[in-house]
């Protein structure tokens, strides 16, 4: 083999084996988890793609000459983390709307809010975004908002990797739509493929039927995803099937969205009976769950992973938007999520650790449309990785990686960052961005994002 360009040394793996076919194989063991854990192995790099993982010390010393060496000794190699719903540039509202329910959430705070926001707003949230999640192991993250030729740019200018949907309503018309079909026609592979582009309808409740049907139309003919929330909570589906006589995932079945595939946000008013519609789809859309927020806003339902798992329908974690999530680390939503399965199915044996990294890394690189790409430190993936220190007090003795990962793994344990090969945080200390500014630029517009004086929101909250 020609010689790589970079290699970790020495580390513990977290890797995976290969599953027979998209989502879970039919053997009911092999549906536990699929993580594999090696110690003592190397990674070796190639134009930003994992070339192998080899047994330290067995490497020829040709194809280890010239290459950049991270050493890997007391630290785990995970593959990068994936954030598979956010609304990134909302940090600019992190902690401005609390202990409110739902509805006020919405209507009395946020959406009027956002009518201030600018471009260059939402540019520096999402340059603070980018950087808080990087800091955190998260390489990739799904984002449904607005102005999101300003998020692209600044995806590309950190070297992260995006799945980008630019918000739409059927209230704006057909330019709703058109804008957010041209962003994914000229951004769809940008940032030397770091940048995949989806179609971002709003909800099933705030997008018409038609607009659904154009949306799936436009999806199939530019060959990418549709980006959703749809049944976000249980009170969602009681409302649909009392005005409509059906649930949001038959609204998404019937529309054909599901057939272009999608990534549902949240999911968590999915019932036993919308298995029949998602099913059949299930290696082209997958679910992004947000535990935290659930939790948040006292609601009473959440994302039913044990019946999507039956189904072999991916689930992958989300923070949901840092204005309701308060954060973007995808480990914090990983612990709550495994916490809040094993209490709500009264079952302890459910959703171990070694299951709950699956979600997290193969589960959610399928629900982000990004299964044969990322998600997996195998050769032939993008180089998207992670060093853990593993020598910190809070993991010691380390008698459980995977549950050490899970529930005792803190944000600040993530020392060193790869995307696509490249190191984009050295140390616990990001190489691509300067996060200052956008922290200057937005703490100097707080009274202008909070004034709600004019008496206007971007829209209407009744689902």
């Amino acid at each position: 083999m020609p010689p790589v360009d970079l290699i970790v040394t020495d580390a513990t793996v977290l890797t995976h084996t290969e599953p027979a076919a998209p989502g879970y194989p039919d053997d009911p063991a092999a549906r536990r988890a699929t993580a594999v854990l090696l110690e003592h192995h190397d990674i070796g790099v190639l134009d930003g793609v994992i070339a192998w993982v080899r047994p330290t010390g067995t490497t020829p010393e040709a194809e280890r000459a010239g290459a950049r060496a991270l050493d890997g000794r007391g630290r785990l190699a995970m593959p990068g983390l994936i954030n598979c719903h956010t609304h990134s540039a909302m940090t600019m509202f992190r902690g401005s709307a609390e202990d409110v329910p739902v509805h006020s959430w919405f209507n009395d705070h946020i959406w009027p809010m956002e009518v201030n926001m600018t471009p260059r707003d939402v540019a520096l949230g999402a340059r603070l975004a980018i950087g808080e999640m990087l800091l955190a192991g998260v390489t990739t993250f799904a984002d449904h908002y607005f102005s999101m030729d300003e998020i692209a740019k600044e995806v590309s200018a950190a070297g992260a990797r995006a799945v980008l949907a630019p918000t739409y309503f059927s209230s704006e018309g057909p330019a709703g739509l058109d804008r957010s079909a041209a962003f994914a026609a000229e951004w769809h592979g940008a940032a030397d493929g770091r940048i995949t582009a989806m179609l971002g309808p709003h909800a099933t409740y705030t997008v018409d039927d038609a607009d659904l049907e154009r949306t799936a139309r436009i999806a199939t003919e530019l060959g990418v995803r549709v980006h959703i929330h749809a049944a976000e909570g249980m009170f969602q589906t009681d409302s649909s099937l009392e005005s409509r006589g059906v649930t949001p995932m038959q609204v998404l079945h019937d529309t054909g969205v599901l057939e272009a595939g999608a990534i549902i946000a949240h999911g968590a008013g999915i019932t036993p009976d919308d298995v029949r519609w998602l099913a059949p789809v299930a290696d082209r859309i997958g679910v992004a769950a947000c535990d935290k927020v659930y939790l948040k806003h006292a609601q009473q339902s959440t994302t039913p992973v044990r019946l999507l798992h039956d189904a072999g329908v991916p689930v992958g974690i989300g923070t949901d938007g840092p204005a309701s999530g308060n954060t973007l680390s995808v480990l914090e939503s990983l612990r709550l999520l495994a916490l809040v399965e094993k209490q709500k199915e009264a079952d302890a044996t459910w959703l171990t650790s070694a299951h709950a990294l699956d979600l997290a890394t193969r589960q959610s690189a399928l629900t982000a449309g990004l299964g044969d790409r990322v998600g997996a430190l195998l050769p032939g993936r993008r180089a998207d990785v992670v060093l853990v220190a593993l020598d910190r007090p809070h993991l010691q003795p380390l008698h459980d990686v995977a549950a050490a990962l899970v529930l005792s793994v803190q944000e600040a344990d993530v020392r060193t960052v790869l995307v696509d090969g490249r190191v984009v945080v050295d140390e616990g200390r990001l190489t691509t961005i300067d996060v200052q500014e956008a922290i200057d630029g937005l703490t100097a517009r707080v009274p202008q994002l909070r004034d709600r004086s004019h008496g206007r929101r971007i829209q209407d909250y009744a689902p």
